[in-house]
């Protein structure tokens, strides 16, 4: 059985600064219908950062639709346009201070694709040089230096939720041992 869905029509119900919100009406397999809300969005990149004394650069930052703090690796989202690599040293640089001589791509995901469709780089390195925070004038943030055991045991104790922060602890700690 086919699992498209045929959009129909849509309607933009929402324009924002970020996000844009569409109704679609569709077609299912079974040549019934049915709506669907979703959330249209630039993309996004991160970065997972190593510093030469094996720290692991997170940031705390509230997040409204959590109404709480969380702890995750820099990230931030894409202008239009905008290369993903390049956001990515950006968004590093923005955040922690640090610049980036080189990233690696280490995969890319979305987030919530039963209503969203933005896409997540996520990037690593640990080529790490200083340079100076950036912040946006409607961000705030605070660098925290985690050591890998550290990360094993937040996230092994459940103290970070962000799923592309918990992507790229997975990469790091099946890549880095803790005596490197």
């Amino acid at each position: 059985m086919p699992f498209k869905e045929t959009t129909l029509s849509k309607e933009t119900i929402y324009k924002g600064k970020i996000i844009e919100v569409e109704k679609h009406l569709v077609e299912l397999p079974n040549q019934q219908t049915s709506y669907r809300e979703v959330v249209k969005h630039n993309g996004a990149v991160a970065v997972c950062a190593l510093t030469p004394d094996n720290k692991v650069i997170l940031v705390k930052q509230y997040r409204k639709a959590m109404d709480k703090v969380l702890l995750e690796i820099p990230a931030g989202k894409l202008e239009p346009g905008e290369n993903r690599k390049s956001a990515a040293k950006r968004e590093l640089e923005e955040e922690s201070g640090y610049i980036a001589d080189d990233l690696k791509l280490i995969g890319e995901v979305y987030g919530s694709p039963g209503f969203c469709d933005e896409l997540i780089s996520i990037y690593f390195t640990d080529s790490l040089k200083e340079g100076q925070m950036h912040l946006d004038d409607d961000e705030f943030v605070e660098n925290v230096l985690y050591s890998l055991e550290e990360v094993e045991k937040a996230v092994s104790h459940a103290q970070i939720n962000d799923a592309k922060t918990l992507i790229a602890f997975q990469y790091l700690l099946s890549n880095y041992n803790h005596s490197k």
